[in-house]
């Protein structure tokens, strides 16, 4: 099938799903294959639990009313994607980094909403899959859509750059992140900046944080741009005024006072005002819309309970920002300040010299108490109670109380270490 009379069918189904497990009535089934499943032989049965269609490359699973055989379902997924994006007028901007990409892309959608009928990614769907998924949100009626974009090898933004053919982009940073799979940080900075090759081959509009060196460097070229600086005058001038605990920002006389604690933040809020900005949100309601965003999902969430100021930031680390924590939670008006760290994942060949680095910096910041968790951290030489597992941890804490104070929580996702606050407060 043509993928222009895929799209009619969808624009009268418009609701696109690969997990069987969670079948959209009257929706389109993408029968994806991977190394441990083939979601063509759940095709009969979505079919029977009320999907429109079934698309397939399997011949086998190809005979039944309302499968649509094609050669390979994820490049007609990704297709389709950008088909639809074209074929609706909302304005794209894709956003990637190794820090942040979440928390902006929420902050984005929040001033943007108020003025504009907007869509964003939802939650970490920023792959090769989830991308062409978000796509396919977006309607008819979308005036603005807000693509995250998830990258741990080259090439990878490139694909997913072409697939979303951004009409804007933004890169949060270039961190130590995913050195595995990037082969460094220089790695990194080359995988991340395929976005900006894409906008500057496509004479499309980057957002820029001038403060940022590397940022500067990579679109000091012919490449459009639109930036923030807190000195540089060339640029919109947005400043950090305080961050501890929370962040708040000047610009255009306006003082913005944020839920999001760490300097680290500012950048996040910052290219939020820009863009709005940009695309002539009145100050007031960038200033509302920024006000009122509340992190969660183990974002840098602030809870105070039972005599804890605990700041939760368990959902991803990577040494950038586990460091970038760290030096915003030493700046603490505390008494006394505790550390829970998790291991970093997906650093390769880097793993025991940056997790030895953590360990010393931590020492070096001067906390009272710091716990070191995971088979990574274990292995360094700190002499901090180190702890091979999660499990070994909260054996720990269950016979030995922490004592009031202000905490931080930080580890990567497969770490899980929101998992502690319960044996914080038993």
């Amino acid at each position: 099938m043509e993928i222009s009379s895929l799209h009619q069918l969808f624009l009268r189904h418009p609701n696109a799903f690969t997990d069987s497990r969670n079948c959209i009535e009257n929706g389109i089934y993408f029968a994806l294959k991977g190394p441990n499943f083939n979601g063509n032989t759940f095709a009969r049965e979505v079919l029977e639990k009320g999907a429109a269609y079934a698309v397939v490359d399997d011949a086998a699973h190809a005979g039944q009313e309302r499968t649509i055989l094609v050669d390979n379902v994820l490049n007609t997924l990704q297709e389709l994607a950008t088909y639809h994006r074209n074929y609706c007028k909302a304005k794209v901007i894709s956003l990637t980094g190794s820090n942040g990409k979440t928390t902006t892309k929420e902050l984005i959608y929040a001033v943007l909403s108020t003025t504009y009928s907007t869509i964003a990614t939802k939650g970490n769907l920023n792959n090769h899959i989830g991308v062409p998924l978000s796509l396919l949100t977006i309607a008819p009626e979308t005036e603005m859509a807000i693509i995250e974009m998830g990258a741990n090898h080259q090439k990878e933004i490139a694909m997913l750059s072409a697939i979303s053919q951004p009409d804007y982009g933004y890169i949060t940073n270039f961190g130590k992140a995913h050195l595995e799979g990037f082969g460094g940080v220089e790695g990194v900075i080359k995988g991340k900046s395929e976005l900006y090759d894409y906008l500057m081959d496509n004479n499309r509009y980057a957002f820029l944080n001038a403060d940022d060196a590397i940022q500067k460097e990579k679109l000091s070229s012919h490449i459009k741009k639109i930036g923030f600086s807190q000195t540089d005058h060339e640029y919109y001038n947005i400043r950090m005024i305080a961050s501890e605990p929370y962040v708040s920002l000047s610009f255009e006389g306006q003082t913005i006072n944020t839920q999001l604690v760490g300097h680290y933040n500012f950048t996040n809020c910052a290219i939020a005002v820009l863009v709005g900005k940009y695309f002539n949100v009145p100050i007031d309601a960038i200033k509302s819309a920024i006000e009122g965003y509340v992190p969660e999902n183990n974002r840098s969430q602030l809870i105070k309970k039972q005599g804890y100021e605990i700041l939760l930031d368990a959902y991803n680390a990577n040494p950038t920002s586990m460091k970038a924590a760290l030096e915003s939670f030493q700046k603490n008006t505390a008494n006394t300040k505790i550390l829970f760290l998790g291991d970093m994942f997906e650093l390769g060949e880097e793993a025991e010299k940056e997790h030895q680095y953590i360990a010393e910096l931590a020492k070096e910041l001067g906390f009272d108490e710091v716990y070191l968790v995971g088979e990574n951290f274990y292995k360094t030489t700190s002499q901090y109670p180190k702890f091979k597992t999660f499990e070994d941890l909260k054996a720990h804490l269950g016979t030995s109380k922490i004592p009031s104070s202000s905490i931080l929580i930080k580890g990567s996702r497969g770490m899980a270490l929101e998992r502690i606050l319960d044996s914080i407060y038993s």
